[in-house]
Order: structure tokens, then sequence, then C-alpha cells
């Protein structure tokens, strides 16, 4: 059901894209935006104690910016980047609301999305008063199609899985003239991919004040990875703060698309291929991200292939909680961490990984839950009805 490998490469080094002075730059941009809010980080003291740890604590992405995710953050302080640097301004003189008067028409952003990321350009576009047009894979949902046009963005669904259909986004744009908003990074281009993890980087922030408040220091962080564009900004940020040595980290992915896991084992970047079919599909990605390898391979103490019966086990969790604890919808995407925490302790065949992890009496666990239920019906499925449980 689940694969953990210690990362043998582990070094502690840290990277000059992803520190707290650039993760504090981000986040003025997101407060300048009407509807910032920081999202709640909640504290499962019911689920610590049954499960023998001394704290869990979510960061629930369902509540940013009405988007039930957090990948806006990354489109949008992306857009806001582009257009400053169209501009030849600082992104600090970047105003949502009124730099589309600075343009003599709008501009055209394209990209590639399992759902979530396209949303969050589409809805930065309209803001921005720009256009956007997205590329989907085939199997997207309907729901997620419906949702980016109703933010005012053409939606496109491929014939292909999610690494072609960001080769036929990119070469579209280039035909075209557009601006490619991409979350991964290839030769050539990586400046986008960059600014993107850089935008992730608002929820580390505001998780590290939150945490701080509570009067503790996490031990584990665990995040859940597709090309690993947010798990590179997030770890990028902790590692910078409070030093990559003072918490371990895991790294979790979908089993059908565990690129990072083993590109981990390598200690050198490797692509799966194939169909990569997951519920998780904001995590079915092939290759990973050559701007935040770097950071993983560097920063990250363990990496983990997760079947989809895992993260299903996180959803029902975490929206059935114990008396006490606080009720979080989390999609197929977002529950990954917390299903693969559950498994690792509670139950006795992973006894040797909940040891060598030291998820123990001790342990202060980190998470973040990247999205709510952003396909309604296959998330009823799940929590309702039982579909990918682990009963046999």
């Amino acid at each position: 059901m689940l694969k953990l490998t210690q990362n043998d490469f582990f070094n502690g080094e840290t990277s000059d894209l992803f520190t707290a002075q650039v993760a504090e730059k981000t986040r003025q941009f997101h407060q300048q935006i009407e509807a910032y809010q920081p999202t709640p980080l909640i504290s499962l003291e019911q689920l610590a104690a049954r499960l023998g740890v001394k704290a869990i604590l979510v960061k629930d992405e369902s509540y940013r910016f009405g988007l039930n995710a957090f990948k806006v953050l990354g489109g949008s302080y992306a857009l806001g980047k582009q257009l400053a640097e169209h501009l030849s301004v600082d992104i600090s003189e970047i105003d949502m609301k009124t730099v589309a008067d600075k343009l003599s028409e709008p501009l055209v952003f394209a990209t590639a999305t399992a759902g979530n990321h396209g949303t969050g350009v589409a809805w930065a576009a309209r803001e921005m008063g720009q256009k956007a047009v997205v590329y989907m894979p085939k199997g997207s949902s309907q729901a997620s199609v419906t949702r980016i046009q109703n933010l005012g963005a053409e939606c496109i669904v491929t014939d292909c899985n999610y690494d072609d259909t960001v080769r036929i986004a990119n070469q579209t744009a280039t035909e075209n003239g557009w601006m490619l908003v991409q979350d991964t990074a290839w030769e050539g281009y990586d400046k986008i991919p960059t600014w993107i993890s850089q935008g992730y980087m608002t929820m580390a922030v505001e998780a590290q004040e939150q945490v701080e408040a509570m009067g503790l220091k996490p031990t584990h962080l665990m995040l859940q990875a597709g090309v690993g564009a947010m798990a590179g900004g997030i770890l990028g940020y902790f590692a910078d703060k409070v030093g990559a040595n003072n918490f371990k980290t895991i790294i979790a992915e979908p089993a059908k698309a565990d690129c990072i896991y083993n590109s981990g084992i390598k200690g050198e970047m490797v692509a799966v291929t194939g169909e990569l079919n997951s519920i998780m599909a904001g995590l079915a990605c092939g290759e990973p991200n050559p701007v935040t390898w770097p950071i993983l391979k560097q920063c990250s103490s363990f990496f983990a292939s997760v079947e989809d019966e895992v993260t299903a086990t996180g959803m029902r969790v975490l929206g059935n909680p114990l008396a006490g604890d606080t009720k979080v919808v989390s999609g197929e995407s977002g529950a990954l961490t917390l299903g693969l925490l559950y498994m690792l302790a509670s139950r006795e065949d992973y006894s040797e990984y909940r040891t060598q992890l030291g998820l123990d009496q001790d342990a202060v666990i980190m998470l973040f839950s990247t999205e709510g239920d952003t396909n309604p019906d296959r998330y009823r499925q799940i929590v309702w009805e039982g579909m990918h449980s682990t009963a046999k």
C-alpha cells in the first residue's frame, strides 16, 4: 500500500531561490489582493492523542481566495511577475485591479493543468483583466473544466496524459505568441516555474507564524508532490528559516506517478511514463521539476510512494473527525499526507517505518491539505460510498 525510502543524498544545503526573504516578498504581493486572508492551521488534538504523537497540524487550503485550493498562490504571483517584467516595473508596483490600465490590450496566458493550477491561472488572469487558455489532460473531471470556464478562461481537454498536455500548451503558446505559465520546468524554461514555486511560499510563512503562536516547533513536515513545485517551495522556506537538520521531511506521491520517489533512490531526476492513473489527479505527474528537484534532493529526509487507498483514507479521517477535532474537507490530492500519517502511525505492519521516522509522543507533524472537494462527485464516492477502501 505504501513504500518508504530514506534519502541518502540529504546534505541540508538550502537554495537562494527559496528563502524566508523571498517568501516575505511573495506574501506581500498576495496581501495586496482584496480577498487575502491567511488560511487556518488546524490542530487535530484528539487524532494526535489517538495516534500517539504530540500534535498534528493541518494547513487547510480549501479557504484560499474562495477557490478551494492553494494553486492560485503560484499562478497569481507568476502572472504578477510576468506583467511586472512586461511593464519594466517591480512586482511591488503591480496592483491586480489597475494593472490592465497600463496595457494597450489584454495579454493571453496559457497553461496545462490537472485542475487546480489552471483554476488559479484563470482566476488571476480574470482579476488582472487578462485572458487565459487552459489545457487539461484526458480524463479530467467536468467539474474542473466547468470551474475554469466559469472564471472566463477557454478550457481545452486533450487526448493525452499530463506531461504531453504540457507540451501541447507550450507549443500552442509559442505559435500564438502567448505567455506560458507552467509549474514545471525544462531546459530553457525555468524562470516562470521558479516564480510559481516561490508564490506557494506564502503558505509556509503563514504556517510558521501560526505554529509559533501555538508555542510549537514542527519536528516533521509531510508534503505531497506531483512535479515537486509546491513541495520544493515549502521545504525551501522551512530549510532556510529553521534549518533542514531541525526537522524531518517526508515527500509523498502517487505510486502510479512516483517520479520523485524514484529520483530520490537514484539521486538524480527520473521520469516515469504511461497513463499515470491515480485519483490524485493533481499529483499524477511523471517528470520532476528541475527547479525544485535540488532542494528536494538536498533537504528531504524520506520519499514515499503511496497507493490511492491511502489518500482515500486520509479524506475520510479528515472529513469525519474525532469528537473535539475540526472537520477538514480535503480532496484526493490534499489528503495524501494525512492518510500516509494515519497508516504509518496506526498499523502494526508499518511499525518499523514509524520507528525510523520518529513518529512518537514528541512528534509535531505539519501537513498541508492543498485542496478541498474540487471534484464533489468523486469526493462523495470516496467519503460516502467507500470507494478505494483499505478493507480487503
